[in-house]
């Protein structure tokens, strides 16, 4: 993870493209970013299955039939209780996605985790430029048997194991909002780069909370000041922040001194190559 970086292209470039979609992630690519963010869910299947939600979100997916999914209707579409076989039949992308205007309408669908490391790796081979991926687990105490496997061990071993027939582990990042999955992660796997995620919470919290110490504090770019960055980098944590969309948001977080950020408009950041 030594030189991962700076920028990191939000579920792939959410700003422009249908979020975790190929055509985002290959936009992303394209553009120069040389860091694709992620999310993972399991399907019904055992699949892993690159979505934010565990289930069909009414802001921009479409059933088979063309109809958009009612609010009313996800909770029914929850991915865990779908084979992936039917979830690959709706759509993600052509009705866009009204909070970012500037995104293009595509058909899309949810991706399988190993196709789009297989593109990442593809556009690697042949452009010789190294990417990196860092990868969400979607992981909610409250979910765990529902829209998700009841033990984080089960989720983070279907999810290694696509990632460890992939790609090389020095470029990924593997991150969570849930603590338990990044303990197990830890014990298991130690030598993984591991991203604790937070909203608000201090990089101390982190800290006490995990019991031992992560590559990267990951908190929201509005709860982040000098102090927070410099007892990370005390603390041997690097500073990635989440979601930074505005340019002079993403200027502010350059001269704070922030190791790299992630978000949904890498075509907004001058630290794109």
């Amino acid at each position: 993870m030594a030189q991962m970086p700076f920028l990191q292209g939000h579920r792939g470039c959410r700003g422009l493209y249908p979020e975790n979609s190929i055509p985002a992630f290959a936009h992303a690519l394209d553009m120069g970013v040389q860091v694709l963010e992620m999310d993972v869910c399991l399907s019904a299947d055992g699949q892993v299955v690159v979505s934010h939600e565990p289930y069909m979100n009414s802001l921009y997916a479409s059933h088979p039939s063309g109809n958009p999914v009612l609010k009313s209707e996800e909770a029914s579409l929850n991915l865990y209780r779908m084979p992936y076989a039917e979830i690959k039949t709706y759509d993600v992308g052509k009705r866009g996605n009204r909070l970012f205007p500037e995104q293009h309408a595509v058909a899309a669908v949810k991706p399988l985790l190993r196709d789009v490391l297989a593109l990442g790796e593809a556009f690697r081979q042949k452009t010789g430029k190294p990417i990196y991926y860092n990868i969400e687990i979607k992981s909610d105490p409250a979910e765990y048997g529902k829209s998700q496997p009841a033990d984080v061990a089960d989720f983070s071993k279907s999810v290694h194991a696509v990632i460890a027939a992939a790609v090389d582990w020095k470029f990924v990042v593997l991150q969570s909002f849930d603590f338990q999955v990044l303990k197990y992660w830890h014990k298991v796997w130690g030598s993984v780069s591991l991203s604790a995620l937070v909203d608000n919470e201090s990089p101390s919290f982190v800290l006490n909370e995990l019991g031992f110490t992560p590559a990267i504090y990951s908190s929201s770019y509005k709860q982040l000041d000098g102090a927070r960055i410099a007892f990370s980098r005390a603390n041997n944590m690097r500073v990635i922040p989440w979601t930074v969309n505005a340019r002079e948001d993403i200027q502010k977080m350059i001269d704070l001194g922030v190791d790299g950020l992630i978000t949904d408009y890498p075509n907004r950041s001058p630290k794109l190559p």
